[in-house]
């Protein structure tokens, strides 16, 4: 199975997009932005919001080239979803980086024997 991270990491988008996602992700919020995406009782968890960021960024991304930036396409809309990943890839990579770490009492060698 291929990771989420790096299926993003081959992601290949025009430079305007990417950096004004890059500019919109510094000002991400979660429960806000995420919510207007993916309207639903409960936020998914960072992964499964990914690969549902990723598909509705794969129909934007075809629209974007099919219809050339005509009628229907909004970059705003796909800016809006680039962003969203990039904050969410953030929040997978940081959680997976967390769980490798061992916990401080390890690391202290523990309680005294």
């Amino acid at each position: 199975m291929t990771d989420i991270l790096s299926l993003l990491s081959g992601l290949r988008r025009p430079n305007l997009l990417v950096t004004a996602a890059r500019l919109g992700a510094e000002d991400y919020s979660r429960p806000v932005h995420l919510r207007r995406l993916l309207p639903g009782a409960d936020l998914p968890g960072p992964g499964a919001a990914l690969m549902q960021l990723m598909a509705m960024e794969a129909g934007l991304e075809e629209h974007r080239r099919i219809a050339s930036g005509g009628a229907g396409y909004s970059p705003a809309r796909h800016i809006e979803v680039l962003a969203a990943i990039m904050a969410e890839a953030r929040s997978l990579a940081a959680r997976r980086s967390a769980a490798a770490q061992p916990p401080a009492a390890a690391l202290a060698g523990g309680p005294a024997s």
